[in-house]
C-alpha cells in the first residue's frame, strides 16, 4: 500500500458543548495544494457526531473586509469552513441549559473548521477582502424553517464579544443589527 501525505482533522475541544473546532492540513507541491473540506470518516474519527448526514452545502461570498453575519442558532447542525480568506467567528450557546449564554470566538481560515450543533448561534465577521465561507448542514434549509431559529444581538454587551472591526464600522444588515438581547430571548429546546 502507498504511504501518501493526506488530510488530517484534529480536535479542539470548547467551552461549548458539542461545539468542536478543527485543524485541517493540506497536502502541496509547487503546483498548489490539495484538501479535504469534509471527510465523514476522519472527522467521526476525530470527534465529529456521525449521525451528522450532509443534505445541503451553501456558501456566502462576502465581497469585503468587515461584513458581519449573524448570531442566529438555526434548527440544525452545521459544518464550516473557508474556502478563501479569513473569519473572525462568535458563537453563543442558546440552548436551555447551564452553558446558556456561554461565547466561545475563533478564527476560521482554509486550516480551520468547525461543527456547530443545533441551537447555537454562529455569526461571523470577515477579515479579508474576497472571503468564501461554506458550510454544510444535515436539513435543507426552508423560508419555513426560520420562525423555529433564535437570534441574539451581535453588540451585546453582556456577551463582550471582541470584534476585530467595530460593529459601527462593519457592514452589517438591519436585520442582524437589531435582534434582541440574551435576557430577552427564550432559550431554544434541543
Amino acid at each position: 500500500m502507498a504511504n501518501l501525505p493526506t488530510t488530517e482533522f484534529n480536535v479542539r475541544q470548547t467551552e461549548i458543548p458539542g461545539l468542536l473546532i478543527f485543524d485541517v492540513n493540506y497536502v502541496g507541491d509547487d503546483r498548489g495544494y490539495f484538501q479535504e473540506k469534509f471527510q465523514k470518516a476522519k472527522l467521526v474519527a476525530a470527534g465529529m457526531p456521525e449521525a451528522f448526514n450532509v443534505v445541503q452545502n451553501s456558501l456566502s461570498y462576502n465581497k469585503q473586509a468587515g461584513v458581519t453575519r449573524g448570531l442566529h442558532a438555526e434548527p440544525w447542525d452545521k459544518y464550516i469552513s473557508v474556502v478563501k480568506g479569513k473569519v473572525f467567528a462568535a458563537y453563543v450557546d442558546l440552548r436551555k441549559g447551564d452553558s446558556f449564554g456561554k461565547v466561545v470566538t475563533v478564527e476560521i481560515n482554509p486550516n480551520v473548521t468547525v461543527f456547530l450543533p443545533q441551537g447555537v448561534a454562529n455569526s461571523f465577521q470577515t477579515l479579508e477582502d474576497d472571503t468564501y465561507y461554506l458550510y454544510s448542514v444535515n436539513s435543507h434549509w426552508s423560508a419555513d424553517n426560520y420562525e423555529k431559529y433564535c437570534f441574539v444581538n451581535l453588540g451585546d454587551e453582556s456577551l463582550d464579544i471582541q470584534w476585530p472591526i467595530s460593529l459601527d464600522e462593519a457592514n452589517v444588515n438591519d436585520r442582524d443589527r437589531n435582534h434582541p438581547l440574551l435576557q430577552d430571548i427564550t432559550p431554544m429546546e434541543v
